[in-house]
């Protein structure tokens, strides 16, 4: 019997987590502290920090230099190939406004960039270093950004670039 009942924050995280890891896929946590804000619902409620349970995916680029330095016995280093963020809200007030994202650079950093999600009330906004580089935007490519069963599902890669001389 199926319920439509909307799952806790700790019943979303130990659902996340217990789905078991890929190969090359890690944890990832690392938050950008974003400057103190008041919200204009803070009178009625007390804002609170979304609960989240983010991947990272990191794996081999086998360009033509790689090709020709490394072999499968002695690969080349992994590199940051793309993300999963699921940011848990169950308690939203307003259910008909989708969270949203925001991308903006991080000063003084050009590597990096900030990947800003504003919810609404009862949570803060939050945000995430990830790095700066050009997202692939089709879903064949494993673009996703769901907002279902209080949970903001964001997922994806990085652009491939063809190595040209």
């Amino acid at each position: 019997m199926a319920t439509n009942r909307f799952l806790t924050e700790e019943e979303m995280i130990k659902l996340e987590s217990s789905m078991p890891m890929e190969e090359d896929e890690s944890p990832f946590s690392v938050e950008y502290e974003l400057p103190k804000k008041t919200y204009p619902w803070e009178d009625k409620v007390k804002p609170k920090k979304p609960k989240f349970y983010n991947r990272m995916y990191a794996s081999h680029d086998w360009n033509p230099y790689n090709r020709v330095h490394y072999d499968e016995n002695n690969p080349p280093p992994k590199t940051v190939s793309g993300y999963r963020l699921n940011i848990f809200y169950p308690d939203l007030i307003d259910t008909s406004i989708t969270p949203t994202y925001r991308i903006e650079p991080i000063p003084g950093d050009p590597d990096f960039m900030s990947l800003r999600v504003i919810a609404g009330a009862p949570y803060e906004d939050i945000a995430f270093r990830v790095l700066n580089k050009e997202w692939e935007h089709s879903r064949k490519a494993g673009f996703k950004c769901t907002f279902e069963r209080g949970a903001l599902h964001l997922w994806f890669y990085f652009k491939k670039y063809k190595y040209r001389r």
